[in-house]
């Protein structure tokens, strides 16, 4: 797989990271001041504990479907779907298949 993304060109998000057997993988996009993208492959069981951070951040699922927790209140997001972790809230993501998700969070 090349894994290389660069300016100006058409390319699939999913296409651009591989699954690890028991483990998650993240490979940063873009990063700069004002925010970040990063895309991630869970294999099924594997979570970020729970955490808060100090912006919001969207979640997209490629593929797969993961269990996004906010503020312990659960919901199941499957490909194609996204939501949103809001900003100081408690959080978690546990996969409950293989999965794949692009993470964007915009810093103020």
């Amino acid at each position: 797989m090349d894994d290389k993304i660069t300016h100006s060109s058409v390319f699939s998000f999913a296409g651009k990271v591989d699954y690890s057997g028991d483990g998650i993988v993240s490979k940063r996009i873009i990063q700069k001041s004002t925010g970040n993208v990063t895309l991630f492959a869970f294999d099924k069981g594997q979570e970020l504990s729970e955490h808060s951070a100090p912006f919001d951040a969207l979640i997209q699922v490629l593929e797969g479907s993961a269990q996004v927790i906010i503020d312990k209140k659960p919901y199941d997001v499957p490909s194609g779907e996204s939501i949103i972790m809001p900003a100081n809230i408690p959080h978690a993501v546990k996969a409950t298949s293989q999965f794949k998700m692009l993470l964007t969070m915009i810093k103020e």
